[in-house]
């Protein structure tokens, strides 16, 4: 592991992380909600640059963890997880893609969104926890984990009731689910600004109230608007940067000047090139034939980051923890009484900072 940065265990960058993660997420939303074309309208050039930061270099800079020869070797001690299951994907949903017509490939999308959003939501998880060991706030409650759980599970399920907010062309038969899933979200609000309440003064800080509440509130976008760029462009674009900022942070890591900067080039280079071959893949999802192989093959890529993520952000496993306490140290707390959750990617069987958990 890299040595910790001096005098990272001051609070100027753990309050880059805190103010920066808030200040991106409300921008994205902000943004997407304001600046969102009209329906069936495409976006402006503007918006769809966000949307590859946001989408497409988000999951590719996961590729910046292999430049780091102690992360090779935890993932080649561990082939299921990190060679294994991502071969299987990419190749699986890549033979699919070539085989199933598009209007049935397109319920399987339903499928892949429904992870995709999961995995979102756990990433907002694991924020909460780090902001609550970075800002001694305490664990965060099983009881507050749930309420965000179940807050992300009712947007899920809004967003798989009303399919066209994911741009798909499929009617499910259970839309009736949609104003069940707007009140699960309400009760899961209700529920987790009450427990928020009964936390001890000095257990909720306005950093970790402020993260918490972000949560919760991550899905209400598909419950009020119609287009969906503002639905969903926000959340995705939300998640995106918020797991930029943390691995840019984790690259920054190094205690040496040459080899920080040298860090944060693979990362630059590794999100913009594969954020651009991810871009050029996912726009197939209309072709015919072959060349749909290569969307499928996307599909694969990004799921796979799902599952990578959730296993180098799982922080309860020794490897993830040591390698954060090394490199980003002023979001750790005290050594040895820091909660150990999922990782902001998710837990051990689904993924994205974010999370990071998506």
């Amino acid at each position: 592991m890299a040595a910790s940065v001096p005098g990272t265990t001051s609070p100027t960058l753990r309050g880059v992380w805190l103010i920066g993660t808030l200040v991106l997420t409300l921008a994205a939303f902000a943004v997407m909600i304001v600046a969102a074309p009209a329906v069936g309208a495409e976006p402006d050039r503007g918006l769809t640059w966000l949307l590859f930061i946001g989408s497409s270099t988000h999951v590719a800079s996961t590729g910046w963890f292999f430049s780091r020869p102690q992360v090779r070797g935890y993932a080649r001690a561990r082939p299921g997880r990190y060679l294994v299951a991502p071969a299987l994907l990419v190749v699986s949903t890549a033979l699919l893609a070539g085989v199933v017509a598009p209007q049935r490939f397109a319920w399987l999308l339903l499928g892949f969104f429904a992870w995709q959003f999961f995995h979102f939501q756990k990433q907002n998880v694991g924020l909460a926890v780090l902001a609550g060991v970075s800002e001694s706030a305490g664990r965060v409650s099983p009881a507050e984990r749930w309420a965000l759980i179940a807050a992300g599970l009712a947007g899920i399920v809004g967003l798989l009731a009303h399919p066209e907010l994911l741009q798909l062309d499929v009617r499910p038969a259970g839309r009736v689910a949609f104003p069940i899933a707007a009140s699960m979200l309400a009760a899961a609000v209700v529920t987790g600004v009450v427990l928020l309440a009964r936390r001890p003064r000095a257990e909720r800080p306005p950093a970790y109230v402020a993260i918490y509440l972000t949560g919760l509130l991550f899905f209400v976008p598909v419950f009020v608007f119609r287009s969906p760029y503002a639905a969903v462009g926000g959340i995705t674009v939300a998640h995106g940067l918020q797991y930029l900022l943390l691995v840019g942070l984790v690259a920054a890591g190094d205690a040496d000047r040459q080899r920080r900067a040298i860090s944060l080039a693979v990362l630059l280079v590794v999100a913009v090139v594969g954020g651009i071959a991810l871009d050029a893949a996912s726009h197939q999802h209309d072709a015919d034939g072959f060349v749909r192989v290569v969307f499928g093959a996307y599909l694969g890529l990004v799921m796979a980051h799902f599952v990578v993520d959730a296993g180098l952000w799982r922080l309860r496993d020794q490897f993830p923890r040591q390698m954060m306490r090394a490199r980003v140290p002023y979001l750790m707390g005290v050594p040895g009484v820091m909660d150990l959750p999922s990782g902001p990617g998710g837990n051990g069987q689904n993924g994205h900072p974010g999370s990071p958990t998506d």
